[in-house]
């Protein structure tokens, strides 16, 4: 039995239709790992009834005022976090919770990074070809930068040690988090490993991430994540 506290970080922005699912299926697969946790929902300023359906289920929910932005959102959850380890986790129905164990169980046995790609897992067809694009574009620059490769530097389905979470300093305010995450964590010589996991297009809603200026954000992070140092 894994004796570790996970605690399970969900960033909402408007998915009143599917934050409700997506909890009742990580407390289903929490439940199953039989692991100490908590779900902690940060609702980034929603309009809509994100929070109230969050909070009608075994979920912590924070809330932002107005909207800060996912890497905002993210770090109000870590510095409430209590368990060993971290998993981050969208909103919006596009990643399986059903995946958690794949994601966790590495952590118990030396890695401090996990990330779930899901272009070594199935339904990329539905990913849209532009950001396939950039995603291997800020591959191939994150590869450059550290002589280290991954295939998936965007995503925000990962397992971290809090331990290591802490000492990454994190800043970003978008969707930047992502790259900062696994920059900073290939450069300072954290053990990081990626699993592939299911890909499902979203069906409620559109994706927030502003293709154009999100793209620029995330290539100056990666730029600044390289040069951090971390102690």
């Amino acid at each position: 039995m894994l004796r570790s506290a996970v605690t399970v970080v969900i960033p909402a922005y408007n998915e009143e239709e599917t934050i409700g699912h997506i909890i009742e299926e990580t407390i289903s697969v929490m439940d199953c790992m039989q692991v100490p946790y908590e779900i902690i929902v940060v609702d980034d300023g929603s309009t809509d009834k994100t929070a109230r359906e969050a909070t009608r289920h075994k979920a912590t929910v924070l809330r932002n005022e107005r909207n800060r932005g996912k890497g905002y959102a993210m770090r109000v959850a870590f510095s409430q976090a209590q368990g060993d380890i971290v998993v981050t986790l969208d909103a919006d129905g596009e990643h399986s919770p059903k995946e958690i164990p794949d994601i966790v169980i590495p952590l118990f046995n030396g890695t401090d990074v996990v990330a779930g790609s899901r272009f070594m897992g199935t339904g990329t067809d539905s990913i849209a070809r532009l950001n396939r694009m950039g995603n291997f574009m800020f591959n191939m620059v994150i590869a450059t930068l550290t002589g280290k490769r991954v295939t998936d530097s965007q995503t925000g389905f990962r397992a971290i040690k809090k331990e290591v979470l802490e000492k990454l300093n994190l800043t970003s305010c978008g969707y930047e988090i992502e790259s900062e995450i696994t920059v900073k964590s290939l450069k300072n010589g954290f053990v990081f490993h990626e699993r592939p996991i299911r890909y499902k297009h979203r069906e409620c809603n559109t994706s927030k991430l502003k293709i154009f200026s999100d793209g620029a954000k995330i290539l100056r992070t990666i730029i600044r994540a390289n040069l951090a140092k971390i102690d």
